[in-house]
């Protein structure tokens, strides 16, 4: 469970990075320097994802979907210097309750 918390606050921090590189360049007039890093960036996101123990990457996909929600409201927060409302916090609970359910949920072998 650790090693699965860990995966997917990685592949987050990856994948946001990566697209934010994208939004830099095409949105804020960065130089387009950032496209190779923010390429890698995001290919270390897809890597990350396969690490997480699941037998179903949709499973993992949706799962992780929580998690990137957090992640982006923190990125609001710390990066960009816009700080979530209640509304945002209330939210990304509720999906993080979900992610959870997903990977947790007793299963049936099929």
């Amino acid at each position: 469970m650790i090693r699965t918390a860990f995966v997917y606050v990685a592949a987050a921090a990856a994948e946001i990075a990566g697209c934010f590189g994208f939004w830099a360049w095409l949105r804020l007039g960065r130089s387009a320097w950032l496209l190779p890093l923010s390429m890698l960036s995001l290919a270390a996101f897809a890597w990350l994802l396969t690490l997480v123990e699941s037998n179903a990457a949709g499973r993992a996909y949706a799962a992780y979907g929580g998690v990137y929600i957090l992640s982006a409201l923190v990125w609001l927060w710390r990066v960009e210097g816009i700080r979530p409302d209640r509304w945002d916090v209330l939210g990304s609970t509720l999906c993080l309750v979900g992610a959870a359910i997903i990977l947790f949920a007793p299963r049936t072998a099929v």
